[in-house]
């Protein structure tokens, strides 16, 4: 039956069975709902709030810009939370990358950075328009984000909107031999113009873990190649994978990388594509024409900006790497618990991050029917899990405490006795 007294229309939801539940408030890892029951925000609301809900620091950074100026187009303009913004993030990434488009979400950052990848081949009269991507993938659910996103039940109904991608196996343990041999074969071609990866792990996908060598040496082997590489740092970044971002642990470096989410400490909507010289001095011309014609409304969002360093400040504090590595630290040490258990299929560790495949008697799938009873179980026990089918995850704010991660782990635990 409809709901006549909502008129929102909720995403990755099926508004016939799924319940909806009205939050009041939040502060740090907790979200308390307007009857005031209280909920652990195990999954940071959608991997975004890295610093916890209603951070002092950040709210005073809202105040302060505010209090300035709200919004100024950003074509033909500029300011200082932009300009400030932009340096922070340079000054944590690899070297070559130095200069920051802004956009609104990690889906419109991948977007920015497919069309950057296609239009500088277009603008050297060079025709490459291939794009490789690995199976599983999920970038985003706009038109190009989903045409490098896994072909699955996701994209079904848009197949006929999206453009041809060469799918490869990713270089998961024990796959990567073939994964790189799938490579080979389509840079063999020269109509290959981008390669985009989620750098060391495919949230979407189950939580899937890669190789940090062999997804190194596909990097080298797109440069030999003359293809330009491009990581989805989207969920990655910002010490998720126990590093600033995933491809610190490369060897060799991407072309350009997508950022969004952790950016502004899950305040506000923010999404920037960073790339090299090299593709930026590809539009840097007397024409027009080669200009990059793309932008959003809310380009360069001055409020988002100075939230965004108002969370970089926060990053660069010793004491929230401390607790990135007790977080790493705490996944590390309950795995085999985990792993012993007799419902459980593996165990996936990387960084802050830590999924549990679970023996459901029906193959590991994102629509897996198990889900809709965990999720509801970990609700019932006010904690905000989200599982993928019949994995379980937890992804939590570094503000969490080792107290609050054993009341997770112990609540999975139980699911895993009293659920299968």
């Amino acid at each position: 039956m409809y709901d006549t007294q909502s008129h929102c229309w909720h995403p990755f939801s099926q508004e016939k069975v799924d319940s909806v539940i009205s939050i009041s408030r939040a502060k740090g890892i907790y979200l308390f709902d307007e009857l005031g029951k209280m909920y652990i925000d195990a999954i940071s609301s959608w991997w975004v709030n890295i610093h916890g809900h209603s951070h002092d620091y950040i709210n005073s950074a809202i105040q302060s810009q505010v209090e300035k100026f709200e919004q100024v187009i950003f074509a033909g303009f500029t300011h200082q939370p932009a300009e400030q913004i932009s340096k922070r993030l340079l000054s944590h990434l690899p070297e070559h990358l130095n200069r920051v488009f802004f956009s609104d979400d990690g889906s419109t950052s991948v977007e920015v950075a497919l069309k950057m990848a296609t239009q500088f081949w277009h603008n050297k009269g060079i025709d490459r328009k291939k794009i490789i991507a690995f199976k599983g993938a999920y970038h985003g659910d706009t038109l190009g984000a989903m045409s490098v996103g896994d072909p699955s039940s996701f994209i079904t109904p848009f197949k006929h909107m999206l453009f041809d991608v060469h799918h490869i196996d990713p270089p998961t343990p024990g796959n990567e031999k073939k994964s790189q041999e799938q490579l080979d074969c389509f840079l063999k071609n020269s109509d290959v113009s981008a390669f985009i990866f989620e750098p060391l792990l495919q949230a979407t996908a189950g939580m899937i873990t890669h190789s940090a060598e062999a997804l190194s040496s596909m990097i080298d082997k797109c440069h030999n190649s003359n293809v330009i590489t491009i990581a989805d740092e989207v969920m990655t970044g910002f010490g998720r994978t126990g590093t600033w971002f995933a491809i610190d642990q490369l060897k060799y470096k991407p072309d350009i990388v997508c950022i969004s989410k952790g950016i502004t400490g899950g305040y506000m909507a923010m999404g920037l594509t960073v790339c090299s010289e090299r593709i930026y001095h590809a539009f840097y011309s007397d024409h027009r024409d080669q200009c990059f014609l793309h932008g959003h409304s809310y380009t360069a969002n001055p409020i988002a900006c100075n939230v965004a360093l108002a969370s970089m400040d926060l990053m660069e504090k010793k004491s929230t790497w401390d607790s990135i590595r007790m977080i790493k630290k705490k996944h590390h040490a309950i795995k085999n618990i985990f792993n012993d258990h007799k419902n459980v299929i593996s165990v996936r560790h990387l960084g802050t991050m830590i999924a549990i495949e679970c023996q459901s008697g029906n193959t590991t799938s994102y629509f897996n029917p198990i889900r809709d009873t965990l999720y509801n179980f970990f609700l019932d026990k006010g904690i905000l899990l989200r599982p993928l089918g019949n994995i379980i995850y937890a992804l939590p704010p570094y503000c969490i405490t080792e107290t609050e991660l054993d009341i997770i782990y112990n609540s999975i635990l139980d699911a895993l006795d009293q659920v299968f």
